[in-house]
């Protein structure tokens, strides 16, 4: 029984893990444990990644070539829609695993919890698909506010069928549980505890939409939907208090507007002036 109250005080009261001895850290809060000291180590981490999965990932190429029979130079892989996937799995997975040592290591904490997911229900998962999907169909038929560019890069990168069922694996499996780890979880949580919750909205929004906008380069319309899209996530983390909810949304959102992608060309047959018509 004492043992039980003083880790229920701990948990309550975020003391510190000095307090609990030789006991594991009792979980926090999300906002309770990252600060600024994390944000400015994740922050000299990133070129770091990106660097090393560049080279494991051209490295890899080089090596495994000769064996597996691919054609494709080297020198066009930047253009290659498979060794790009390839490239932005392995640097997801370094953010992954760094995130991890920052939690279980530095901070002697539960990694999903320490970044705000909670368990859900079968009924708040699949109303918070069903939510996602339907911010989809609204972004879908909402009128243009913004110029658009036909020829951005994300259309260069649906060039078979095979590299959009690739793309679109990639946009729900992986993408939304990656970025939304760092955006409504890492980032929220700093941005809530040091200046507040209405600045964590606003700022993750906004740079989850600064993501993506070499993605869509000139299609100012694209970006601004994207935009809007990261204030529904973020105000989702804020009201929820948990990572969970824009998880969801995030794999709703983008499984409709691949779905939707998926039959409006034909099952990918017909792509040509796909994107100048969003």
């Amino acid at each position: 029984m004492p043992g039980d109250t003083e880790n229920l005080f701990a948990e309550l009261s975020g003391a510190p893990p000095e307090t609990l001895a030789l006991q594991p850290a009792a979980p926090l809060a999300p906002r309770e444990i990252w600060t600024l000291r994390d944000l400015l180590l994740f922050v000299a981490f990133i070129p770091f990644g990106l660097l090393a999965s560049n080279l494991l990932a051209f490295m890899a190429y080089v090596v495994l070539r000769p064996f597996t029979g691919w054609r494709a130079p080297v020198d066009s892989l930047p253009s290659n829609t498979f060794f790009l996937l390839i490239l932005q799995f392995i640097f997801y997975t370094s953010i992954l695993g760094y995130l991890f040592l920052l939690a279980r290591i530095q901070h002697r904490q539960p990694f999903w919890r320490s970044l705000g997911w909670k368990k859900p229900t079968r009924r708040q998962v699949l109303a918070c698909l069903a939510g996602g999907g339907a911010l989809a169909v609204l972004i879908r038929i909402a009128p243009p506010l913004l110029p658009d560019a036909e020829g951005f890069p994300l259309e260069r990168l649906f060039t078979s069928m095979a590299a959009s069922y690739a793309i679109g694996a990639f946009a729900i499996g992986v993408a939304p549980v990656i970025e939304e780890l760092v955006f409504r979880g890492l980032l929220f949580a700093i941005f809530e505890r040091a200046v507040g919750l209405r600045f964590a909205i606003v700022t993750t929004a906004a740079l989850f939409a600064g993501l993506h906008v070499p993605e869509y380069w000139h299609a100012w319309n694209h970006v601004l939907m994207i935009l809007v899209v990261g204030v529904v996530f973020s105000l989702a983390r804020g009201m929820s208090g948990t990572l969970t909810p824009s998880i969801l949304l995030h794999v709703g959102y983008n499984a409709c507007m691949m779905t939707s992608l998926f039959f409006t060309t034909q099952h990918f047959r017909a792509l040509e002036g796909l994107f100048a018509r969003w």
